[in-house]
């Protein structure tokens, strides 16, 4: 179990080239990031995450009216490569939109004057945990995924299409899909640089 979990973490990379085909089924999909959703700590157990999954054309929807949305603000000499990108992420066969409620949080702090000023970057370290875990995850299943941020330019258009509460802040888009192709090489920074350990 600790070689699997470890493997997991390792293999966990961007993955921009992916594919429609369902080598994993929706239903699976969707088991996977309520368990994630429900086992993610948050501080005070806040549990202000959300999640959207987005499949079919409601995935290709986000991705086209993202691209729109860019369209209107990129240079025209520069939207090639910016429309590519866009179209490899509307390749794959769905998105995970990463919400949190705002609601929650505005609640726990006044709640909790003490740690009023905490609670916003608490629940954005819980977020990011939240998007790592199902990345993890999805890459365990075979899947290829990568971790965008065209919020908040995309966020009054996602609220509209989808019927989302007005009080769920959109923190990332998590396109995924079967990898058409392996991240490519990285190089990581000396832990002699990035971790102390006295004894």
């Amino acid at each position: 179990m600790t070689k699997d979990f470890y493997e997991a973490i390792k293999n966990r990379r961007s993955i921009y080239a992916i594919g429609k085909e369902k080598v994993v089924p929706v239903s699976r999909v969707e088991d996977v990031v309520k368990q994630a959703v429900k086992y993610t700590p948050y501080a005070f157990n806040a549990t202000s995450g959300r999640v959207v999954l987005l499949f079919d054309e409601n995935h290709e929807e986000l991705w086209s009216m993202t691209k729109e949305t860019l369209r209107e603000i990129v240079p025209l000499d520069n939207f090639a490569a910016t429309e590519e990108r866009i179209n490899s992420f509307a390749s794959g066969y769905g998105t995970v939109l990463f919400f949190e409620d705002q609601e929650v949080v505005a609640g726990l702090q006044e709640k909790m004057e003490l740690y009023k000023d905490n609670f916003p970057i608490w629940s954005e370290q819980a977020s990011g945990m939240l998007q790592y875990v199902v990345w993890t995850s999805l890459e365990l299943e075979g899947l290829g995924a990568s971790l965008q941020h065209y919020n908040p330019l995309i966020d009054d258009q996602v609220k509209q299409k989808w019927g989302i509460p007005s009080s769920w802040k959109l923190r990332a888009q998590m396109p995924f899909g079967n990898p058409e192709s392996p991240a490519g090489e990285k190089e990581y920074q000396s832990l002699e640089e990035r971790v102390k350990v006295f004894k």
